[in-house]
This record gives C-alpha cells, sequence and structure tokens, in this order.
C-alpha cells in the first residue's frame, strides 16, 4: 500500500515540478512576451525561427505571439485565480459549517438550508449565470468562484464540528466558564483545519478546470490575458493544421489538475493510513 502511495506521489510531484518551471522559469527567459505580436511570424510550429531569428519554442499564435509565453502566464493566472478562490471559499466555509455544527438549532438549518439550496443548482450552470450578471475579468471570475465553492468546505467542517462539539475537552472547557467563541477558535478549527486543507487541495483542480471551461466560453479571462481555456478555445480553428494551438494548453491544464488531484488522494490516503494506525495502536 505504501509503495502504491509512494509511485502516486513521485507522480504527482513530477506533474506539479514541469507545471512550476513553466510558471516560474519560462518568465526568466530572454525572449518572453506573451503579448508582443508580430504577423510575419504567424502560426510558426515549435521550434521554427522567425525572420528575426527568434525562436518560438512551441510555435506561435495567428497574432504571432509566442504560445510558451502565453502559456506559462496563462498557468500564473490560473494558479491566481486557484488559490485566490480556495482560500475565499474556505474561509467561508469553515465559518458557516462551524458555526452550524457548533450552535445547531435555526442557524444550521439557515446554512445548510442555502448549502442545499445552491446544490440543488448545477454548478457550471450557476456559474454561467452569475458571470453573464457581474461581468467577467481575472478578480470577478476568482470572486464569483470564491463565493459558490465553500459548500464542500462547510459541509465537513459542520460534520467534524457536530463530532467535536461533544468531546470532553470540549465540555470541559465549557463548565470552566469558556465561551463559545473561544471553544470554536481553540478546539475545533485545529482540529478541523487539517481536513480543510486536504479539501482544498482537491477543490484546487476543480476550480482550475471551472476557470478554464469559463474562459473556454468566453465568460472568464479576456483577451489579450491568455487563460489555458481561452488558447484552446482559439486553437480550435486550426486543430487540422496547427493543432498544438490546442494541444499544448490542454497538456498544461491536464499536468496542473491530474497533479493536484493525485497529490490530493495520496494526502487524503495517507491520512487514512495514520488514523487506522493510531486506531491500532
Amino acid at each position: 500500500m505504501r509503495g502504491r502511495l509512494s509511485v502516486s506521489l513521485a507522480l504527482a510531484l513530477v506533474l506539479l515540478f514541469g507545471v512550476v518551471i513553466l510558471v516560474a522559469l519560462v518568465p526568466l527567459l530572454p525572449g518572453y512576451d506573451p503579448f508582443n505580436q508580430n504577423l510575419a511570424s504567424s502560426l510558426l510550429t515549435p521550434g521554427e525561427a522567425s525572420l528575426e531569428g527568434q525562436i518560438y519554442w512551441l510555435g506561435s499564435d495567428t497574432l504571432g505571439r509566442d504560445v510558451l509565453s502565453r502559456l506559462a502566464l496563462a498557468g500564473r493566472i490560473s494558479l491566481f485565480i486557484g488559490f485566490s478562490a480556495v482560500v475565499m471559499s474556505l474561509t467561508i466555509g469553515v465559518v458557516l459549517g462551524l458555526i452550524a455544527g457548533f450552535f445547531r438549532g435555526w442557524i444550521e438549518n439557515l446554512i445548510m438550508g442555502i448549502a442545499d439550496l445552491q446544490l440543488s443548482i448545477p454548478r457550471v450552470l450557476l456559474l454561467i449565470a452569475i458571470a453573464a450578471i457581474v461581468g467577467t475579468g481575472v478578480f470577478n471570475l476568482a470572486v464569483l468562484l470564491g463565493l459558490t465553492s465553500w459548500v464542500v468546505y462547510g459541509r465537513v467542517a459542520r460534520a467534524m464540528a457536530l463530532s467535536l462539539r461533544e468531546r470532553e475537552f470540549v465540555l470541559s472547557a465549557t463548565t470552566q466558564g469558556a465561551t463559545s467563541a473561544w471553544n470554536i477558535r481553540k478546539h475545533l478549527l485545529p482540529n478541523v483545519l487539517p481536513q480543510m486543507l486536504i479539501v482544498g487541495s482537491y477543490e484546487l483542480g476543480q476550480i482550475i478546470v471551472l476557470e478554464a471551461s469559463l474562459s473556454y466560453l468566453g465568460l472568464g479571462v479576456q483577451p489579450p490575458m491568455p487563460s489555458w481555456g481561452l488558447m484552446v478555445s482559439e486553437g480550435q480553428t486550426y486543430l487540422e493544421l496547427d493543432p498544438w494551438l490546442s494541444l499544448l494548453p490542454s497538456v498544461a491544464l491536464f499536468m496542473l489538475v491530474a497533479g493536484v488531484q493525485i497529490l490530493s488522494q495520496s494526502l487524503t490516503a495517507e491520512n487514512d493510513m495514520s488514523a487506522e494506525i493510531v486506531k491500532a495502536q
């Protein structure tokens, strides 16, 4: 079992290392420029040089922009949106979930009712509808994804709070005069947070896919800013002659999402294995 976990973890690290090289090291290269247009150098194949002698390592798009540079910037944008949305949704979900699980009663019914209402609406349709109303852009997309992704954190935090509120250390603190806010901050939150980080690592991949999907539909990142989903959409017209325009951003998206998902599953399996060892002892 541990050997299988080691292989999965190694695969995740390899995939994520490739993404790190793309988003962190490529912008340091001398020819990095994701916005410069050169129509004379449009649709160059990977490794081909322009008339000026500049080598386009991953080719150029229809406007003569360097695909490698745009892939790197698109990765940075996706990671910014993903991490921002995860932090926002994790904060909202944990706070509401702990409040619902600790106080119960009408507060729990209200919070979980809102969560059930949101879950009853297909997530992609909800995002499309809200994006069409509030507008597009990097900041709006990060806020939108953050505000619509809190439910999974809230439900897990509530379930853990329901169990923790009956534990001896919480009841003991309550009998000694500890307030509800103190119990939530000192006892519930430290026990819930590690599980939330595992959930967050899984949700990061989901949010990045949603960002790429919205950008693909024209409701996410807008030109001239690049996005992997937008690059796939723009390259579809040239699939027959220049398939790399869509394949390269697809591969980059796969590496990031697959790496994050495999890492999340490895962490979950490792956490479950550690819990079983503790119970056995």
